[in-house]
């Protein structure tokens, strides 16, 4: 459905005109005038009329209606087509989700889809309209700002992220915690939604990079104020940030991990040796009684009145001495 409509001139909102043709044709007339549709997953009747009314490619309007896209920049005829995935992160469940957030930017109008309740426009609108020099700057201001935004979250996730893996590092590294059935259950979720945190940061790296004008991509990108390029630098300086700290988690997490599974194998070497030290202890008496339950007539001692002590005593003897080797050398 269309969750908001409106004409921005000279960086101050206008109500826009029910019909969205009337309103392109009053931007594009007006001069530093745009149009600013924001949609959240529209059906595909509701996203045809628009489509219609803009020219937009098929191809990106496809995109735009299935969702579950990558982070890409894609240059069409008559627009610019942008996919973002903003990230979530639950508190209560210490989870990370992802949304998408696609941007269409032509000849004096901006359109946005979003999928998912996660990738809430409201707060980036209200911040451009408090601030009409940057929204003046046409289009341009609309992208800047939703990408900024979208970044600048990242950062925040990365830092719960962070705060998280500290957490899960004391449990495994603890005496007891460590050695937890679900401990190495709780590392491999963890693991997977810094993979999920990969998925939306790692791809947007080439469009940002299109979009600042840096080294092979110096090329002017279309629909897009050459002016702005310092900006987008700023905004891919930060999710370069990101991603050099998703790496490290990466990393830290998987450290975790063989750290966790390499102490649950000394618990069970620990464990092994005092299983075979008291299979040990226990074999001394075993095999003395089973001597001496033979049975044979002619046996050493057999019937010498303190036969029964000494054996019972030698075997205390040999036992504790057993105990004080295996106590010695930490097998107890």
């Amino acid at each position: 459905m269309i969750v908001d409509c409106a004409i921005y001139r000279d960086g101050h909102r206008t109500e826009g005109s029910e019909d969205l043709s009337d309103a392109l044709d009053r931007a594009r007339a007006e001069g530093d005038t745009f149009v600013w549709v924001g949609l959240h997953e529209p059906s595909e009747k509701e996203f045809d009329h628009v489509s219609e009314e803009f020219g937009l490619h098929p191809l990106a309007v496809e995109d735009a209606l299935k969702a579950h896209q990558r982070p890409k920049l894609e240059v069409y005829d008559d627009s610019l087509f942008l996919v973002l995935k903003p990230v979530v992160y639950e508190p209560d469940s210490d989870a990370v989700s992802t949304g998408e957030l696609m941007l269409f930017i032509g000849d004096s109008f901006v359109v946005t889809v979003r999928h998912g309740e996660g990738s809430s426009l409201g707060a980036v609108r209200d911040r451009l309209e408090r601030e009409p020099e940057l929204l003046g700057k046409g289009p341009t201001s609309v992208l800047y700002a939703v990408t900024d935004s979208v970044v600048d979250h990242y950062l925040d996730v990365a830092t719960e992220l962070q705060t998280d893996l500290e957490e899960l590092e004391t449990e495994v590294f603890s005496p007891s915690g460590g050695g937890s059935r679900n401990t190495a259950s709780r590392i491999y979720t963890f693991k997977r939604q810094i993979l999920e945190f990969r998925r939306a940061t790692g791809p947007l790296t080439t469009p940002l990079t299109r979009l600042s004008g840096v080294g092979q991509f110096s090329a002017e990108v279309p629909f897009v104020d050459d002016r702005a390029r310092p900006f987008f630098r700023d905004v891919n300086d930060h999710l370069t940030r990101v991603n050099e700290s998703v790496e490290g988690l990466d990393r830290l997490v998987s450290d975790v991990l063989s750290a966790h599974l390499a102490q649950m194998s000394v618990r069970q070497n620990d464990d092994m040796r005092k299983i075979s030290a008291w299979a040990a202890m226990a074999a001394v008496p075993t095999m003395i009684a089973g001597v001496y339950g033979m049975n044979f007539d002619h046996m050493p001692e057999l019937h010498w009145v303190w036969s029964y002590p000494a054996v019972i005593a030698v075997m205390v003897v040999l036992e504790y001495g057993l105990y004080r080797l295996f106590k010695r050398r930490g097998w107890m």
